[in-house]
């Protein structure tokens, strides 16, 4: 079955240039043209577009923080799809979208390994100091290297904060440097837990054993701010915070004074509250902090069709992978956009 004449996806501009071009590499818009499905690039890059962008639009395809709430989708009578690129969902409304007959994709596991080994990358480059290491050769401060002394993994205990794929392919990835893996989840029982030998506790047992807490939790109502003042004082002095989830997970100005103050070892972010970290924030002078503009996971291998095949099948009638409110194919709303053509 192929798409019907004329259906049109909007992709915004943190996806693809103008030109269509893209850092991420080829995303594989072939595989659209070739199925009679148009596309092209929104105007601006802004957290929330104006709804005239999408008086035309069929589906559009998102990566980044642009926001879909019901100011938008309620006036956008042709939009029936939203494709997330990535995990994260927290700048869509489901419940609207679900109202005015917009289904809403997503692809959990189609970037699980690049953001895994960026976890794994973050932690080892933080615990042997290879920024300051570095630095020190570039200014022929060979002498500054006992000030710099690492910290080993062998007989640690790595606690990972929000253990679903990404989290389980880290435990995995990890297997190999001997240490204890602690793992926390909302439901409490994973099966890749149990096959991984991962124990899952209480977010606070995580927090008071482990050496490496790290944070790949989805951002919800109930995770938003969860590392706050209160949490970062149940880690270990010689503890160490890693942030590849979001930004939000944490309570910046809290992380900021536990840094400030020696109340943990130090911290390796990949994500921010705010995003970018204001250009005066102390967090940037401090050795003991290894940064990342929300892009370790950037590699040749970041890039996945899924959330363009999700666009295919949705056009042509069919079911796709990854929907987070199917409720929404038993609304009228759904059907008079199908009904249209």
């Amino acid at each position: 079955m192929s798409a019907a004449t004329g259906y049109l996806v909007a992709v915004t501009a943190d996806v693809v240039r103008p030109d269509g071009s893209s850092v991420h590499g080829d995303l594989g818009f072939d595989r659209l043209t070739k199925r009679g499905i148009d596309w092209s690039v929104l105007p601006g890059d802004a957290p929330v577009l104006p709804p005239a962008y999408f008086d035309d639009v069929d589906a559009v395809l998102v990566m980044g923080h642009t926001h879909f709430d019901a100011e938008t989708v309620d006036r956008t009578p042709r939009l029936r799809h939203i494709a997330r690129f990535g995990a994260g969902f927290e700048t869509v409304d489901l419940d609207a979208c679900t109202r005015a007959g917009v289904v809403v994709t997503n692809t959990p596991t189609a970037i699980k390994r690049t953001l895994s080994t960026a976890a794994v990358t973050m932690i080892l480059g933080l615990l042997h100091n290879v920024v300051p290491k570095d630095r020190m050769v570039r200014e022929s401060r060979w002498e500054d290297r006992e000030h710099f002394r690492g910290v080993g993994l062998e007989g640690r205990t790595l606690g990972i904060v929000g253990f679903g794929s990404v989290g389980a392919d880290v435990a995995l990835l990890m297997q190999n440097f001997d240490m204890t893996i602690l793992g926390t989840n909302r439901s409490g029982t994973s099966e890749a837990a149990d096959r991984l030998g991962v124990d899952l506790v209480s977010l606070d047992e995580l927090l008071e054993r482990s050496d490496v807490v790290l944070l790949t939790a989805a951002l919800t109502p109930e995770t938003t701010g969860m590392i706050d003042a209160s949490a970062l004082a149940k880690m270990k002095a010689s503890a160490f915070l890693v942030n590849v989830g979001r930004g939000k997970l944490v309570d910046t100005d809290a992380l900021r004074d536990a840094l400030l103050t020696g109340e943990i070892a130090g911290a390796g972010l990949d994500v921010f509250d705010p995003e970018p970290l204001l250009a005066d924030d102390p967090i940037l002078g401090l050795d003991n902090v290894l940064l990342s503009p929300h892009a370790l996971g950037w590699t040749d291998q970041f890039t996945s069709t899924a959330a363009l095949d999700a666009i295919v099948a949705i056009a042509e009638g069919a079911m796709p992978d990854s929907v987070l409110n199917p409720e929404v194919f038993e609304t009228e709303a759904w059907r008079r956009k199908v009904a249209a053509g």
